[in-house]
């Protein structure tokens, strides 16, 4: 019918060309608001030091507070009786907050040997759920693994790996060989159940962790889409958590599977499960009913209140690192690239905080974490089979991406992904699968010129 028509119509064609030529090429995404990362508590670093610098915009109380977490976050435990610093263990994974998220950034995965004190972990738990709905501790072991003990203790078990390799090919002929990890433990204490899970951890970045809690329930829940209802392939959903503090279910934010609901949680359960430190929030020993986790002291808590609070606004109110380099032409093809396969509909740039009581430096913000917030089901090939609240084996948070491009720079690395099995962002592109595999399969279509695009923008962020 176009075809009669335009052989009609001659004149049409005349209209039509002159009306083609004179419209206005496509223009390049903006990316100018995007600058303020972390809305007004961006930080315009691109130095060693981006990850670890207070948001701009404290008030003068709560930079004091903020001053006095990061010496608390950066303090090395002992064992019991010492001046200061002291509570460590029994049982433990490391001695200190800052080398599991090293200059407030992203831990390696350990090189060598792997009970080498690090950011690395294993969690744990046996099939079933406990009275709200959480994973069930695995009986002699707890919800995690601890591989490291104080003298006359022992570790409840040591950590093994080894590797199988995946090949993915890449539209140009280029080759990745991908290492996908199996992990099993040796040496445990005490029988270790059969029945039990195994899922690795990470320590990620702290920055930016205040924005992210000052997002409003509601928009998180406004983007689910649990049933697929848009017949798109995404099906994010939230997860819901217990919060022991406020008593109640609440939606979870933190944690490679959300299922932490806050940061005081977050900071709390670490003190605890990596340090073996107890605190107000978590009073009793990781290993109390165990005969290698009881240090018999009745000392706890083992750390005063203040610095558990210290530190919890201290991760808070870390400044974001703006992006660099949004005026590259490269850089802006490549964050349309990131629109056009698909990655922003879980990756999502823009995020909004509301009235966070107490900390208004966080509060009212529009910012650009790169994340949904919400679960997605990744593949088996990321799976680790272990539920944790509504997240089932094969689900994992998206990720907040701002700042992933200083990684080398201020942490020497790029090991990415839950347990640091990608060794650059190609790789953690080629792990997604699941809600994510027509973005990946897109992503291995791409000519090497869009996929160096594409790079350049994540390398921006």
């Amino acid at each position: 019918m176009i075809r009669k028509l335009l052989y009609a119509i001659p004149i049409g064609i005349l209209l039509i060309s002159c009306q083609d030529d004179n419209e206005t090429p496509p223009q390049p995404l903006d990316l100018t608001a995007r600058l303020m990362a972390g809305g007004e508590t961006t930080v315009h670093s691109a130095t060693s030091i981006a990850f670890e610098t207070p948001a701009p915009n404290m008030t003068a109380k709560n930079l004091a507070l903020h001053l006095a977490g990061d010496a608390q976050f950066e303090a090395v435990f002992v064992t019991a009786p010492a001046e200061v610093n002291q509570g460590l263990g029994p049982i433990f994974n490391n001695k200190t907050c800052i080398e599991c998220h090293p200059k407030d950034g992203r831990a390696a995965f350990p090189t060598g040997d792997i009970n080498a004190l690090s950011g690395f972990f294993l969690r744990t738990s046996v099939p079933g759920k406990d009275p709200h709905g959480g994973p069930v501790p695995t009986p002699g072991f707890g919800l995690q693994l601890q591989n490291q003990a104080i003298r006359n203790y022992e570790p409840e078990l040591k950590f093994k790996v080894t590797y199988t390799d995946i090949v993915e090919t890449l539209a140009d002929g280029t080759k990745i060989t991908l290492k996908k990890p199996n992990y099993s433990i040796t040496d445990p204490y005490t029988t270790f159940p059969a029945n039990a899970m195994l899922s690795p951890r990470i320590g990620p970045p702290v920055f930016g962790l205040g924005l992210l809690e000052a997002i409003p329930e509601s928009v998180i829940l406004s983007r689910q889409d649990i049933d697929d209802s848009d017949g798109d392939g995404i099906s994010g959903k939230a997860n819901y958590v217990w919060d022991p503090v406020a008593e109640k279910m609440a939606v979870g934010r933190f944690g490679w599977k959300a299922n932490t609901a806050t940061v005081l949680l977050q900071s709390a359960g670490a003190y605890k499960e990596d340090m073996g430190i107890t605190n107000y929030v978590f009073p009793i020993e990781a290993g109390v009913d165990q005969s290698n986790g009881n240090d018999g002291l009745g000392d706890d808590p083992e750390i005063a209140d203040s610095i558990l609070d210290e530190v919890t606004l201290y991760c808070r109110t870390l400044g974001v690192p703006a992006p660099r380099n949004i005026d590259s032409p490269q850089v802006q093809k490549g964050a349309e690239i990131f629109e056009t396969i698909g990655c922003a509909q879980c990756h999502v740039p823009q995020q909004t905080s509301g009235n966070f009581p107490g900390i208004p430096s966080i509060s009212n913000q529009t910012f650009y974490p790169y994340t949904d917030m919400l679960l997605h089901d990744m593949g088996e090939g990321l799976a680790d089979g272990r539920p944790d609240f509504l997240a089932d084996g094969n689900e994992w948070k998206t990720r907040p991406l701002w700042g992933i491009g200083l990684t080398q720079l201020i942490n020497g690395h790029t090991d990415f992904l839950h347990d640091g099995r990608a060794k650059n962002l190609t790789e953690a592109i080629l792990w997604h699968g699941g809600e994510a595999l027509k973005s990946k399969d897109s992503f291995k279509e791409l000519s090497t010129a869009d996929r160096e695009s594409l790079l350049a923008f994540l390398n921006s962020l």
